[in-house]
Order: structure tokens, then sequence, then C-alpha cells
């Protein structure tokens, strides 16, 4: 069973010990998620894991730095992204298959490279495949030391660029307002009709709020619903990051947590995934992976709102359907970043039965951490 999310009077002793909109945010954010909390939330049931070598030679590439996933039901094929803007190889994607039954997951085969062409200074993070018109739509960080902005890009199967989206200046790097460096678009997710995308902000804009500590939930995320004809904002709501689980050892030491991923489960629910990193801690504890259920129409509209404050905006409820942790079968858990749909397993008679979830961990190209593959089971 998934988590129960910490009622409000429990976090309420915890914010008010610390101040600013961090805090007022969250608690305004906790009491519309106990009102909006549905009788039974979904869940997940593991199905089984998969982990490719440490740097994998394919096709004159190193395997790694996997920050995205996606697939095409059509097909059969998986779409993995590389978040190595050019230090390992050519900024890039890769395709694969993947075969599990209800019970296990089998290895992940590779089946194709190719390069990503046409934006200067890259740093991928999130792709997805878009059906209605045959391309992929991916997110880059930006670079805010090399001038590069965080993006939304539409590429051909072949690599080459087919749109750049112009996408509002609030998050564009900034000094005192603006993203912050490297917590800007982690996240994207398209509508099932394939109209809209949504992207989301790992962290905070500056003008926002805080990132989040051990003690307190970060200021509040934006993600932003883009219309891909037009190319147009239409819409932005708030989503506030929880406080890091754990302190780090030692005290002090580098821990963080924030938005990794975004995924549609239908026209207005989204899932997020949260992931929180604490230095020195064990295999299973060090990274934490928390998945939550919101709806985007339980939140205000903060398009035209420069500076989210309490008083200014509703911050979208959440509903927690799965802690990472709670899976004795996972001895080890990893920088955890990309999320999407499989296919359907197959129910009793032969017919379509639940959906399948998938995961992707990025390794950093790091010999310590590892690229680990997720399947699960989504009940609802």
């Amino acid at each position: 069973m998934p988590m129960r999310v910490p009622t409000c009077d429990s976090n309420r002793r915890r914010f008010l010990a610390s101040s600013g909109v961090s805090a007022l945010a969250a608690l305004t954010a906790c009491a519309a998620t106990q009102a909006a909390t549905p009788a039974t939330p979904p869940r997940l049931r593991l199905i089984g894991e998969a982990r490719l070598p440490y740097r994998l030679q394919f096709q004159n590439t190193v395997v790694g730095g996997l920050s995205g996933i996606d697939f095409d039901p059509a097909s059969g094929v998986y779409y993995l992204l590389s978040d190595d803007g050019g230090s390992q190889s050519p900024p890039r994607f890769y395709t694969a298959r993947m075969a599990f039954t209800a019970d296990a997951l089998g290895a992940v085969e590779l089946t194709g490279v190719t390069s990503l062409q046409g934006l200067n200074r890259p740093d991928p993070e999130a792709i997805r495949w878009h059906a209605p018109s045959q391309s992929l739509l991916w997110t880059s960080e930006g670079n805010a030391l090399l001038g590069a902005a965080p993006s939304l890009q539409q590429a051909r199967l072949d690599g080459s660029l087919m749109h750049t989206f112009a996408l509002p200046a609030m998050l564009d790097f900034g000094l005192a307002s603006g993203a912050r460096i490297n917590k800007t678009l982690e996240g994207l997710a398209i509508t099932p009709d394939g109209r809209h995308a949504w992207l989301a902000m790992e962290a905070a804009l500056r003008q926002d709020g805080p990132e989040p500590t051990v003690q307190a939930p970060g200021g509040p995320c934006r993600f932003t619903q883009i219309d891909i004809a037009s190319g147009q904002a239409v819409r932005q709501i708030g989503y506030v990051p929880d406080a890091i689980p754990q302190a780090p050892a030692p005290t002090g030491a580098d821990a963080d947590n924030g938005v990794v991923e975004v995924l549609m489960l239908d026209a207005d629910r989204m899932l997020v995934l949260e992931r929180a990193y604490m230095t020195g801690l064990g295999d299973k504890t060090r990274n934490s992976m928390r998945l939550y259920l919101i709806d985007t129409r339980q939140a205000t509209d903060t398009l035209n709102v420069a500076a989210l404050k309490p008083d200014n905006h509703t911050p979208t409820p959440k509903t927690l359907v799965s802690s990472f942790s709670s899976f004795a079968a996972l001895t080890r858990l990893d920088n955890t970043e990309g999320m999407c749909w499989g296919p359907n397993l197959p129910d009793s008679h032969g017919k379509p039965g639940n959906r399948t979830l998938l995961f992707v961990s990025d390794d950093n190209f790091s010999a310590r951490q590892i690229t680990q593959f997720l399947a699960f089971e989504f009940l609802e």
C-alpha cells in the first residue's frame, strides 16, 4: 500500500519553526491535499528491474546519463535521452526494446542511436514521443554560464530540428529572479490528445521561494502548459516539493529534493516524480523517489503572476502514490529521472490489462552509480 502523507498537524509544527514563502505555501498545499485526497489512491506493484553496464559502448557512443524515457505503443520502441551535452559523445537519444511479463523485466536491448541537431550547448533532460506529428519533443535545461536558455525542442526521428518553442521569459536564468542554475526544465508531459505539453521546473524560481531543506519544503515549482500547434504558453500552476526526507552525513553535506519528471494520467491528472539525494547514506536511502498524483484543475493559474506568494495563488494538492523505498525487493535506488507509460499487461482473458509504468536512472557517467530500469504495474 502507498505511504500516507504526513498530516497537516504534524507538518505544521515543523513548518512554524521555519519562515518564509516555502513554509506558508506548503501549509496551504497540505490542507488542500487532505481535502482532495481520493478514498483509494493509485498504487504500484513492482514487476522487475534491469541494468545496463557502466560505460557501455554502443555504435561509437558511451551509454549513460539517461535522464528521459518514452514509449511509442504503435511501434514498440522506447526512446532514451542522454543528458550528455557532448562531453562523452554527441548529444543523442537511443532507441530500445524491452520485453517483460507480469512478473519479470527482461534485458534492455538498444537498437539505435541518433544525434540531436540544431541546438547550441544543449543539456538534454526529458523526451516525449508525439504521435500526431510522428516526432519527438525534448527539453534542454540550458546553461547560464554559456548563455544558453532553458528550452523545448521538437525533433524529427533523424534528430534534425523541427521547431524551438518560445517559452515565458520568467523561465530563463536571472540573478535576483528567474531559474536557478541546474534546476530548470527537468519534466515534460504530453496530454493524451497530443495538443498540449506540460513543462516542469525542478525547483522554484528565485522570486518564488527557497529550495527545499531538511526542515522545510521548497517554494512552488512552476508547471507550464504549452499549446503545441501555436507554441504559446496557455496556463501555469504551482507545485510544492517536499522537504529533504533525511539529513545527509555529515550534517551540512550535499542534499536536495526536486521535481524530475511528470507524466499525464489522463487529460487533467498528472503523475509527478520527486527525487531527493542525501550524501553519505546507504544504497537504498541516499536517493529517495516519491511518486505523487495531482489534478491540474485544482490549482490557480500563475502564468501572469510575477512572483508567487501565499496570498496570490493556490498550489496544486498532491496525493502520494508510492515511495520507492517501500519495495523490499529493490536493494538499491539510484538517480531516477525518467518515467513513461509502457504497454498494457494482458489480463486473465487475454484482453488489455493494467498499464505499466517504467523508470530509468541517470548514472552521471559515474562508476559509483548505476543505469537502472524499473517496471511497475499501475493499479487504479
